[in-house]
């Protein structure tokens, strides 16, 4: 029998995977960057609700804070072994996010208390001028190869940070 038949081919590592999209900077395209990043996870089969909170954070920043006319912002996921880097980038490296208390009436500015409870580690790049990469990483727990409903994450799977996945 042929050798080259029977022998198995080389499988790529699985331990690493990468999604990576450009995105408009507008609410829209925030919105975009937490349903694609869900998806992506999802067909991964990585269960993290709290890379759900990250990414949408993290992209409204950018949308937000981070926009310029006619410039877009990349998402970036990144499975290495058991931790996935979430990286969020845009053209406006003269701005850096800061955590910091908010007002107690205020309505926003607590998106990096967030960022901070589910992530094991965060913190901001800075790229070729005026590029800024705002990152944050996630300890996982085992990926789940068969989920019963790949719509919904399974209520107290391991992911990352103090708030739990």
């Amino acid at each position: 029998m042929n050798q080259e038949i029977i022998a198995p081919r080389p499988q790529l590592d699985s331990a690493e995977r990468t999604f990576d999209v450009l995105l408009s900077s507008t609410p829209r395209g925030a919105r975009l960057a937490r349903l694609l990043a869900a998806d992506q996870l999802r067909e991964w089969g990585v269960r993290c609700e709290a890379a759900r909170h990250v990414v949408a954070e993290l992209a409204a920043n950018a949308a937000t804070h981070g926009r310029l006319p006619g410039r877009s912002f990349r998402l970036r996921l990144q499975v290495l072994g058991g931790t996935l880097r979430i990286e969020v980038s845009d053209t406006r490296g003269d701005r850096w996010p800061a955590s910091r208390e908010p007002d107690a009436v205020a309505e926003s500015g607590r998106g990096l208390l967030l960022v901070e409870a589910f992530a094991d580690r965060w913190g901001v790049t800075a790229g070729r001028f005026p590029l800024k990469t705002v990152w944050a990483e996630l300890r996982l727990g085992s990926p789940d190869p068969g989920s019963l409903d790949p719509g919904s994450p399974e209520p107290g799977t391991p992911c990352s940070g103090a708030a739990g996945g």
